[in-house]
């Protein structure tokens, strides 16, 4: 008998990335995969638990799967699995139980919970349904969790996992403990990989971790001063039919005068650069345990506009930090404006159950952060817009990737090599495909129109 399996990704790239590689390996395995709203025998669900909203939307989607067909078989998986295992066991719409690093035994995990299914208990031990549980003590040492993909839904762009866990325990932070400790992958299979997606017409792919500045920390091989994620970068660099390679979220301090001289050197490499902040303010940054100053950011961003015409500069910033105050906040306004990013991404603070930062004295209200973030929110239109407008009258090339419709006219939507938006008249059997013009205005606030030449 085929069973159907459903699959729903919550969270990060990395996640995506996961639920992509477990799909594949049912797919192999037989199963034939279904819509997530559709009946199914298996619901897979690869959880967050980066706040507690997202740990409360991990707990309504595996409710909604169990309600929409009480007969099947609910996998929790990943963070959320981490960090409330114990509460997820007393849960009845839950059946298996897989943590991080735990992924890529999925259809041998769900082979023996549907056999002890079968045979009445789970195993001869637990009732099936709480059996098995698959979550391992990320604390303690482990290897890289080895999970591949050869296809991608998106045919224009691929997000390729290259390392895991993080070392940095961040104040507010919960992924060290349900992420583990830096594990990466090896480059040679990074590189496989990457051959396999080119091969078959990817052209841009997207090199993302947990913490992706720690890449090859974990090598016991490693050899002169290089980060190995630059090692990476130009071995990749000379794969045939790569067209572009792009960086996920870095750490401010691994730009350095040298690193940015060597990625400048690459052909594939586009000049997006997402630096994570979290405030502009040093005292919050200290309580933030986030190692860095702002003088140092600013520098990391002067070096690489120093070695790239107008570099895309994006980030991510909270806002209402246990005992911001107002002073310390609009040290942070002006700093984001005097940097002038490209785009940022702003989260009010959540508490964190598990964190230092949930006991912080200075707990802020929802209204204060509120209005907080409604300015920067408003500071990262401004800033986005005048980034865009710079690239009027300029010759770029877009990798077309969607069709939309703008004021009812159909648009073929890609992006730059900074990211930027654009679009031209739709065309069938355009999308992967790649455009050059000139960006001749805006069709909306976030999107150019290309003049095809």
């Amino acid at each position: 008998m085929t069973r159907k399996a459903a699959l729903h990704n919550l969270g990060c790239k990395v996640n995506a990335y996961e639920t992509e590689a477990m799909q594949q390996l049912l797919e192999e395995a037989g199963y034939e995969i279904v819509p997530f709203h559709e009946k199914a025998d298996v619901y897979i669900i690869n959880t967050c638990s980066v706040t507690n909203i997202a740990d409360r939307k991990s707990r309504q989607m595996l409710h909604r799967a169990k309600k929409q067909n009480p007969e099947a078989a609910v996998v929790a998986a990943g963070c959320y699995v981490q960090s409330a295992a114990e509460e997820l066991k007393a849960d009845a719409a839950v059946d298996v139980l897989i943590g991080n690093n735990r992924k890529k035994d999925l259809v041998p995990i769900l082979e023996a919970y549907f056999a002890g299914r079968e045979a009445g208990t789970g195993g001869g031990q637990e009732p099936a349904r709480k059996d098995p549980v698959w979550v391992e003590d990320l604390a303690k040492p482990s290897s890289y969790e080895s999970l591949r993909i050869d296809r991608i839904a998106d045919h224009t762009r691929a997000f390729i996992k290259i390392q895991d866990g993080c070392n940095q325990f961040c104040s507010y932070c919960i992924i060290p403990y349900t992420r583990g400790r830096v594990r990466s992958r090896r480059p040679e299979e990074v590189e496989a990989e990457v051959r396999r997606l080119t091969a078959g017409g990817y052209r841009e792919v997207v090199l993302t971790g947990i913490h992706l500045s720690s890449y090859g920390l974990d090598f016991a091989d490693r050899q002169g001063d290089q980060p190995e994620l630059l090692k990476l970068m130009k071995r990749l660099d000379g794969i045939e039919g790569l067209e572009r390679l792009r960086l996920g979220s870095l750490e401010p301090r691994i730009i350095t005068e040298s690193f940015a001289k060597e990625l400048a050197g690459l052909r594939t490499l586009c000049p997006h650069f997402h630096l994570s902040l979290q405030s502009g303010c040093d005292a919050v940054l200290k309580r933030m345990n986030r190692r860095y100053t702002t003088a140092e950011y600013e520098e990391g961003c002067r070096i690489l506009r120093r070695w790239f015409d107008r570099p895309a500069i994006t980030t991510d910033v909270i806002v209402g930090f246990p005992g911001e105050t107002e002073e310390e906040f609009r040290q942070t306004e002006a700093f984001l404006q005097q940097i002038h990013f490209y785009e940022m991404h702003v989260f009010k603070y959540s508490r964190r159950e598990g964190t230092r930062a949930a006991a912080m004295e200075g707990q802020l209200p929802e209204q204060v952060k509120g209005v907080r973030s409604d300015r920067l929110l408003e500071l990262d239109r401004k800033m986005s817009l005048e980034y865009r407008k710079g690239f009027l009258g300029e010759k770029k090339e877009v990798l077309f990737e969607e069709k939309t419709e703008i004021n009812g006219v159909p648009y073929l939507v890609g992006h730059t090599r900074e990211y930027v938006k654009a679009a031209v008249p739709w065309e069938e059997n355009r999308k992967g495909t790649m455009g050059t013009g000139v960006c001749s205005r805006l069709l909306t606030d976030e999107i150019l129109l290309l003049s095809e030449m």
